[in-house]
């Protein structure tokens, strides 16, 4: 799996940042938006997005790669 996506608050608005780039993936005006345009990156090349707060914690993840810990059965 390659480097996690990350939404993240941005001025007035919402970021998609590849983890560890410079520079934004693109900007949206609601997180929402941001994250569908995350999920849409991150199923293309089988990543995770980690979406922040607006405090910048990490609340939640979304996982689209294959997955390593398969439950039993």
């Amino acid at each position: 799996m390659g480097k996690n996506i990350h939404v993240t608050k941005h001025g007035d608005g919402w970021a998609v940042m590849q983890e560890n780039a410079q520079r934004a993936s693109g900007l949206f005006g609601t997180q929402q938006a941001a994250f569908n345009r995350a999920r849409e990156i991150a199923r293309n090349n089988q990543q995770e997005v980690c979406i922040h707060g607006v405090d910048g914690k990490i609340r939640a993840k979304h996982s689209y790669g294959p997955d390593t810990y398969p439950p039993p059965g």
